[in-house]
């Protein structure tokens, strides 16, 4: 490995099917020819974290310090940058950021300045995220300051959103969550969306770029990019949700 190369931390298991989604897309990008062409990644896969869904509701215990505390172990094992393979969970990155000398790579950022580069001329953004993301604002206030408006699920089609979120965590991405996931799109559309955001980790396990109308910006995939770029390596290129 380059002595210009830096081990990546990734706080997972938030969730555990989006991580290995992740960590799948960080090899996937990754310009190789052998093995050591590629990066160090350690990866802190804790399912234990509590609920960051239910915390911002006020049902749970703040995940928090246990967020600042996975960033640690890493951080002790020898990450030299680290980021986090879940949208929601940024909105306790300043925590995380508190309890850490290294860097944080931001996946809300990451994807704001992919949505700018790939859609300059986009000023009304659609938002696929969860309830809790969306009520933190995390696209939505950085849009705003950009001059961008956010156009997000409301109601029935939210909740059917949320459904699709909830059968893919319990391993029943088939068929019947996809079909939700394409409805929520094409409803983002219908009111006025010019570029859409999926920013939920889970998202790219059953959509595709070939199932919107607009370009769809996967969080998962910029801050892979993200990733190994800061990190050293070799960018493939490759569509996104390929």
């Amino acid at each position: 490995m380059s002595a210009s190369r830096r081990t990546v931390g990734v706080i997972g298991g938030l969730g555990p099917a989006a991580t290995a989604d992740f960590f799948f897309r960080l090899v996937s990008r990754t310009e190789a020819r052998r093995d050591q062409d590629h990066l160090h990644i350690i990866i802190d896969n804790n399912p234990l974290i509590p609920d960051r869904n239910a915390a911002r509701k006020g049902g749970g215990p703040s995940p928090a310090p246990d967020l600042a505390a996975s960033a640690q172990r890493l951080e002790s094992a020898g990450a030299e940058i680290l980021c986090m393979a879940c949208n929601t969970a940024h909105a306790y990155e300043r925590d995380i950021r508190a309890a850490i000398r290294r860097p944080f790579l931001s996946m809300i950022d990451a994807t704001l300045e992919e949505t700018s580069r790939r859609c300059p001329q986009a000023r009304t953004v659609g938002v696929l995220a969860v309830d809790a993301c969306l009520e933190a604002e995390l696209y939505q206030k950085s849009l705003a300051a950009g001059g961008r408006s956010a156009v997000i699920l409301e109601g029935g089609a939210q909740a059917s959103f949320m459904t699709a979120i909830n059968a893919i965590k319990a391993g029943e991405a088939g068929d019947e969550p996809a079909r939700r996931m394409r409805a929520a799109v094409q409803e983002l559309t219908l009111q006025g969306a010019e570029a859409i955001i999926a920013g939920c980790t889970e998202i790219p396990l059953v959509l595709h770029s070939r199932d919107a109308p607009v370009p769809l910006i996967s969080s998962t995939d910029a801050l892979v990019e993200r990733v190994i770029i800061v990190a050293g390596g070799a960018l493939r290129k490759s569509d996104q949700f390929a």
